[in-house]
């Protein structure tokens, strides 16, 4: 699997948890921010990143190379993976 996967989630979210299990369970690599861990200048910066690509800017954002999925939605991620 060569294409990047990027997470925006927020520490205490239960989907975020449950995408970040789904990802370790499939052995998939990624990248994740815990935004609300962030200080006040990253946030804001990180913000305007999934904004982005996500105007609600709902969490977990997930990214799967060109994919944006929102929320916790399996099906979804393991088509974006190709599984």
């Amino acid at each position: 699997m060569d294409v990047a996967v990027k997470l925006y989630t927020l520490s205490t979210c239960r989907a975020c948890k449950s995408t970040k299990s789904l990802l370790d369970k499939l052995a998939v690599m990624y990248e994740f921010t815990d935004v609300d861990l962030l200080n006040a200048d990253e946030q804001n910066t990180v913000l305007e990143t999934i904004k982005a690509v996500n105007p609600r800017c709902a969490f977990p954002t997930v990214i799967i190379g060109e994919t944006v999925i929102v929320g916790f939605q399996e099906k979804e991620i393991r088509k974006a993976l190709g599984l």
